[in-house]
């Protein structure tokens, strides 16, 4: 069956079939420092914190969903508004897929129209292959914070990756809300024109 692939805000509804991804990250990688999963309401929670002030998208290929990614907060301080760090996790099933690339492609558009101006990932290493997607995609590496984390039996380092969205001028306005921004007419567009990036399989 060809890839039908379809972006889209996630809602709560999605909850269960995103953390059932996550789920395979927390007990079989280093991918995510989380070594417990969380339950079902704790992870409803969780989603509706960050979907509160962050776009959270989901790809659905033939109408089950493949992959998932957001943004949230870069730090509580409130200098730190205007920067915002990314997460992105995949299905296994579908890697390779280009749907990494495309939930960043219209992640990372929808954080410009609000108005964000950096974004950072934190990837643990090694991860060869997230690096590298990070590194094809315009981040900057900033250095490693080596043996940050145990988990599965090592020591693991955290990279962090930095990639600007906007020029830097003085008096930056406030971030767009949530509300505000999926008010607009050109999410729809914003999503058609990352779908394009789903390969076919």
């Amino acid at each position: 069956m060809a890839t039908k692939g379809k972006i889209r805000f996630a809602t709560k509804e999605d909850a269960a079939a995103v953390l059932h991804i996550y789920e395979g990250y927390i007990t079989n990688t280093a991918v995510t420092f989380e070594t417990e999963v969380p339950t079902l309401e704790a992870f409803e929670e969780r989603m509706e914190h960050i979907m509160a002030g962050f776009p959270w998208l989901v790809c659905e290929i033939n109408d089950r969903i493949a992959g998932y990614a957001y943004a949230s907060k870069h730090g509580e301080r409130a200098a730190y508004r205007w920067s915002a760090d990314l997460s992105v996790y995949i299905d296994e099933k579908y890697h390779r897929c280009g749907i990494a690339t495309a939930l960043y492609t219209a992640l990372l558009e929808l954080l410009r129209q609000q108005g964000y101006y950096t974004v950072y990932a934190g990837v643990s290493t090694p991860n060869p292959k997230s690096e590298a997607f990070h590194e094809a995609y315009g981040f900057r590496n900033l250095g490693e914070f080596q043996n940050a984390g145990y988990k599965l039996g090592a020591w693991r380092g955290v990279t962090w990756f930095e990639l600007p969205l906007a020029e830097y001028g003085t008096e930056p306005e406030e971030p767009v809300t949530m509300d505000a921004l999926q008010r607009r007419d050109n999410c729809l567009k914003v999503f058609s024109e990352a779908e394009k990036r789903i390969c076919e399989k």
